[in-house]
């Protein structure tokens, strides 16, 4: 006899491990699709007591249900040739990055390692489209990366405008009041962008300067929007609203001191990026999304504005503390500690691919994959959970889904089917949605395999799809999009 346990709002989650004989593996659930755990990780649960998982069903922190599952199969993931990867991250990581990564570690103290990772430096800042930031390669997640921009920049108790507006600003948000900020959250309806008009007038009424950061997530993965943040300047528009106020009051004309913090995690080597032209102080990404690597490298970018803030900000960091890069940059070893030697080397492979490409050209072709799988969701008749065309992501497309159906059931269906991943409604829009990532290391052909995957998983669940109608749509505008391949031609 064994139990369910339910994680709940891990990221929206349903992970599901299942207690039984012959250890823990996960299961699908009506709110999600999981994987398998390790062996160790299943020997650990295992060994852990029944009250341990009772004391967090009191925090409501899980839900725990009794059953048998004597037998079950423990492994049970293979399926002939690839899995078509479609959620917006991890993504599909290019063959010439598996091959630069597959070697054995290195003394990371040699002349090797320091030579390698001064050019990763210069070469990721073309990413952030910057001349003067200050790159950091941390070996965390994107939620690492949050930390380490909040922490740097900032002390316990200073006033900070956030906005949510999806899973992934929620949590970006937790983060922030849990690390003791003030934060004055800005929150709009899930689908729809940040809300820039309250915070132009936030920065007029602040003539005390007591906001001391403004944080947003340019791309919301959870519900598939984008803060277009180079519309009109957006963010120089508000700065100058502002100023025109304060002018009133002052005859000095100044710009908000505020710092700008930008969680680009799923939009940088994807979308329209520009921090020095933004005025982004700090900014933020993943490895395992547009880079197309493996999970495991925070990969911030700092103005000298931030930099100079992280000299007199006083929350507490050890690991993510910027000023221990900074000694070891000025050293010329750059390595505070021991980095992951695979992952530079990937990084560095990741970006020759991208610079081959042309950094444009990656950002066009992420342009027009975007488009053809909005094209395809219409044909299908279904909508985008995107509330307005200027919102819409490039990078994932959130799809809504009759009442009658329960979207994790598309998304079991399509792995268990068809070995199509695609991403999980999160949170509010749980069995609501299912997003198409279409983002990193993908092309046009390998897209369209992906839409006649949904086409007939949409058919299984009982919605009435006409097989190869969205095709045919994505189909029609990628033959008049797609460009010659330059080394090709």
């Amino acid at each position: 006899m064994g139990y369910i346990l339910k994680m709940k709002d891990l990221e929206g989650g349903g992970v599901v491990p299942k207690r039984r004989k012959g250890g823990v593996g996960l299961a699908p659930t009506n709110e999600g699709v999981a994987y398998n755990l390790s062996p160790l990780l299943s020997l650990y649960l295992n060994l852990l007591p029944t009250s341990y998982f009772l004391s967090l069903m009191a925090k409501n922190q899980v839900d725990v249900n009794y059953q048998y599952n004597v037998g079950a199969k423990m492994d049970y993931t293979y399926a002939p040739g690839r899995n078509h990867l479609f959620v917006p991250g991890p993504v599909n990581i290019p063959d010439q990055v598996l091959r630069a990564m597959n070697r054995n570690n290195e003394d990371y103290r040699s002349p090797a390692i320091p030579a390698l990772t001064k050019t990763l430096l210069e070469d990721v800042k073309k990413i952030f489209k910057t001349t003067s930031g200050t790159p950091f390669l941390i070996p965390t997640t994107g939620t690492g990366a949050w930390e380490s921009a909040l922490t740097n920049t900032l002390s316990p108790g200073d006033r900070i405008v956030s906005f949510i507006i999806g899973q992934f600003s929620l949590l970006w948000v937790d983060q922030q009041q849990r690390l003791g900020f003030n934060v004055d959250v800005v929150e709009s309806e899930w689908g729809y962008g940040a809300d820039l008009e309250a915070l132009a007038s936030k920065l007029a009424a602040d003539s005390a300067h007591t906001i001391k950061a403004v944080c947003i997530v340019h791309n919301e993965t959870a519900t598939g929007v984008t803060n277009n943040l180079a519309s009109n300047d957006v963010l120089n528009n508000i700065l100058t609203v502002a100023n025109d106020k304060f002018a009133r009051l002052s005859s000095d004309h100044y710009q908000h001191p505020a710092l700008f913090l930008v969680d680009g995690v799923s939009s940088i080597c994807a979308l329209d990026f520009r921090m020095d032209e933004w005025g982004v102080d700090v900014a933020l990404t993943g490895s395992q999304k547009a880079l197309s690597l493996p999970t495991g490298m925070g990969i911030v970018c700092a103005s000298p504005k931030a930099i100079e803030a992280s000299q007199t900000a006083k929350s507490l960091r050890v690991f993510f503390d910027w000023k221990d890069y900074l000694k070891f940059y000025k050293m010329g070893t750059y390595w505070p500690y021991t980095p992951s030697i695979q992952l530079l080397y990937g990084l560095k492979a990741a970006l020759d691919l991208i610079f081959e490409e042309g950094l444009d050209n990656v950002i066009a072709r992420h342009t027009r994959l975007g488009t053809a799988t909005r094209l395809a969701v219409e044909a299908w008749g279904l909508k985008n959970c995107t509330a307005k065309e200027e919102w819409f992501s490039d990078t994932v497309t959130a799809v809504v889904v009759p009442p009658y159906i329960d979207s994790s059931e598309i998304v079991r269906r399509g792995w268990k089917r068809y070995n199509l991943s695609l991403g999980l409604g999160l949170n509010k829009v749980a069995g609501k949605v299912f997003r198409i990532g279409h983002l990193g290391h993908v092309n046009d052909l390998q897209l369209l395999g992906c839409l006649a995957g949904v086409e007939m998983v949409l058919k299984d669940v009982g919605y009435p799809v006409k097989l190869g109608s969205g095709v045919a749509a994505a189909c029609a505008y990628l033959q008049n999009n797609i460009p010659m391949i330059p080394s090709r031609i």
